[in-house]
């Protein structure tokens, strides 16, 4: 029988972004961020599900994941991923009980992507939330996250390829879309690494030299419309996460 093998074993070459995707260079891993926000007007919103500009966690927090059609979606099973309080990647698998909540047993000092596992998909949007706060929302029909935000675990950097946004909403009368990729340093302030405008059309910001993001840091992707009209906004980042303290 044939095994399936890479080219590379047998003297030839590959991409190097698919042998980071098969697992075959070591302390490389690859990132994808996808985010959607269906209703951005005049005022900037970061690009996720729920909407306005995102919160992160003051300190590390168990998070409470609550379906907004209750017992109907108990017995919903799905993985919740972030960081703890010292920045190092965590996870907590979850079932939602007989009044469709879970509370974590994990503290999460970021969360940036949970999505349902199993056979069963929510009926209504699951909030994971901590203290009246949303951190991230598993959206109904979706069945994950979709937010362009993120966090750099400790001892690693992200190396970012690309970003995309793409303005999907009919517009008229000279209407764009500002557009800003986002990092904000451990204990520093968030500055912006790229800013764009888009109008009706998707827009793409390859860099000849990936840029480096440390540690610890955030990013994230917001838009605003130049006026007083509801759009909705896509953005994505991708790029390879490396072991720094090897």
């Amino acid at each position: 029988m044939a095994q399936i093998s890479s080219i590379t074993k047998v003297g030839k070459t590959e991409p190097f972004e698919l042998q980071v995707a098969r697992g075959q260079i070591s302390w490389h891993t690859p990132l994808f961020k996808y985010g959607y926000n269906s209703n951005i007007i005049n005022v900037e919103e970061t690009i996720w599900d729920v909407g306005g500009i995102y919160a992160y966690p003051s300190s590390a927090v168990a998070m409470t994941a609550t379906s907004a059609s209750g017992a109907t979606d108990s017995g919903v099973t799905g993985l919740i991923f972030g960081l703890d309080a010292n920045y190092n990647e965590v996870s907590e698998a979850f079932t939602l009980d007989g009044s469709g909540t879970y509370t974590t047993t994990q503290t999460f000092l970021r969360v940036f992507r949970a999505y349902i596992t199993g056979s069963s998909a929510p009926a209504g949007n699951i909030a994971i939330a901590n203290g009246g706060t949303t951190y991230a929302q598993i959206s109904a029909g979706e069945n994950q996250t979709l937010m362009a935000v993120y966090t750099v675990p400790a001892g690693k950097s992200l190396y970012v390829n690309k970003g995309i946004a793409a303005h999907g909403t009919a517009t008229s009368g000279g209407v764009f879309m500002t557009v800003r990729f986002l990092v904000r340093n451990e204990g520093e302030v968030f500055r912006t690494a790229v800013k764009v405008d888009v109008s009706e059309s998707e827009i793409i910001y390859p860099f000849s030299q990936p840029i480096k993001i440390p540690e610890k840091s955030d990013v994230e992707v917001r838009a605003i419309c130049n006026k007083n009209q509801a759009n909705a906004m896509s953005a994505s980042f991708d790029g390879i996460i490396i072991e720094e303290s090897i």
